[in-house]
């Protein structure tokens, strides 16, 4: 870390600078030297919370948290906090009712996905000649970053693969094509999921599922609120037929897949998986959500679909022992107004991968948003004085839908204690979110260990 490094070549200086007096304090040329200067002692930048802090009291959290969960812009609650360290039940409310978890779902993606894959994975994004003399086809592997923007242009995703190597190396193949199909067999099933709104994709939040994508969909890149398109796998067709010289119009979807032992003309690949999860959870990405969710569908031999990445996920996290009763999901996002999940079993992913016993699922802490900070939570838990709020103390996934609000993730108590937390608010009032922070800040606070 730079601020240590920088720390250590300061003491390495004095360190050297005072090597060099001798015992009367004179330097090998015999001229008197000033006194040395005291010693430097460098504080850790990161000091670890201490193994004995004092656990809360169920009786005492419940206490504290009696005034802020009667908030009544809360709606309907369920909640868990659970000890790190322990996963013991510190405080429950209403935890095992399904309830909708609005893009908090996205945790149980990310864990499944570490529990399934490398976090090196990376999707390949490929071009093969097809039987047709002059015609290639573009195959989609089920990377949704793959971009069209010009080399050394920005992209909307880190590390983003390229239509323009795609089509260099076309170019150095030796082919030349004057037809594009696009194979988007890889996916199966329908490319909109059950509960989802159709006019989520004007307003940005999601597109079409698709093998191939450009920039997830956004009309506009790297714009924030980029409305999507309704035809990603086309999209990306032209886009390659475009770099190449060809006419738009010789571009076409395939009607079945690409030939076996079809000529490789071009490949490229997406970011590692890990990085993947940092964006997917920091933005709450819909659809790099449910790409992923298909990543873990190959893995668990499920049809790479909506239902069949929902039952591979799910299955995943049940052979980890994460208990997933009263889970009903129609997405892998969150985005379904007809998902259920309760606080339980929120809480215990979160729980399993802050806890010693699933050092697999340690990553999923990294990537969920800091409060004041990072992603979604980098406009939350603000408090215009210091010290007065969790910010930096406290990191968890967010969830927002039209009268829910949800948190599921770690906080650092006053006491020094680590404890994890899910909470989901249905039929929330107009200050829900506000009224569910505060929940999360009472966490932060409390101590609780009378």
């Amino acid at each position: 870390m730079i601020v240590g490094v920088g720390v250590l070549a300061i003491i390495a200086a004095v360190v050297a600078g005072t090597a060099m007096l001798t015992a009367s304090g004179r330097s090998a040329s015999g001229v008197q030297s000033a006194p040395a200067p005291p010693s430097v002692t460098a504080k850790p930048a990161i000091v670890p919370v201490p193994a004995t802090a004092p656990m809360p009291t169920a009786s005492g959290l419940a206490r504290t948290l009696a005034a802020v969960v009667a908030d009544p812009n809360l709606g309907m609650l369920g909640g868990r906090v659970t000890d790190a360290m322990t996963a013991e039940e510190l405080w429950q409310q209403q935890d095992t009712v399904p309830l909708r978890p609005a893009s908090t779902n996205k945790t149980l993606t990310t864990a499944a996905a570490l529990l399934a894959l490398d976090r090196d994975a990376r999707v390949t994004t490929r071009v093969v000649a097809a039987n047709q003399p002059d015609t290639i086809i573009l195959v989609g592997g089920g990377d949704p970053t793959l971009s069209a923007a010009p080399p050394g242009q920005d992209t909307w995703y880190h590390g983003a693969a390229r239509i323009s190597d795609l089509a260099d190396q076309v170019r150095g193949s030796g082919v030349t094509p004057t037809a594009v199909q696009v194979d988007t067999s890889l996916f199966s099933g329908p490319t909109m999921a059950q509960g989802w709104d159709p006019g989520d994709i004007d307003g940005g939040d999601i597109a079409p599922i698709e093998s191939v994508m450009l920039d997830a969909g956004r009309i506009q890149p790297t714009t924030v609120e980029s409305r999507r398109s309704l035809t990603p796998a086309l999209d990306a067709g032209r886009a390659l037929a475009e770099a190449l010289g060809i006419d738009p119009k010789h571009v076409t979807i395939a009607g079945h897949p690409a030939p076996a032992g079809a000529r490789q003309l071009a490949a490229v690949r997406s970011a590692p998986l890990i990085q993947r999860l940092n964006e997917m959870m920091n933005a709450s990405d819909n659809v790099m959500a449910e790409c992923i969710a298909r990543e873990v569908a190959a893995a668990m031999h499920r049809p790479l679909s909506f239902a069949g990445a929902v039952d591979a996920v799910t299955n995943r996290l049940a052979t980890a022992h994460i208990d997933t009763s009263g889970t009903a999901l129609q997405d892998s996002s969150g985005l379904s107004v007809d998902d259920r999940l309760t606080a339980k079993t929120l809480d215990s992913v979160v729980q399993a991968a802050a806890g010693p016993d699933q050092p697999a699922l340690r990553p999923l802490l990294d990537v969920l948003p800091i409060a004041g900070g990072s992603g979604t939570l980098s406009d939350r838990f603000l408090d215009t004085a210091p010290n007065t709020g969790p910010a930096g103390w406290l990191r968890a996934k967010t969830g927002s839908l039209t009268a829910v609000n949800a948190l599921a993730g770690v906080v650092t108590d006053s006491s020094g204690r680590v404890l994890t937390f899910a909470l989901i608010s249905n039929d929330a009032g107009p200050t829900g979110r506000t009224a569910i922070d505060a929940v999360a800040s009472t966490l932060w606070s409390c101590g609780c260990a009378r």
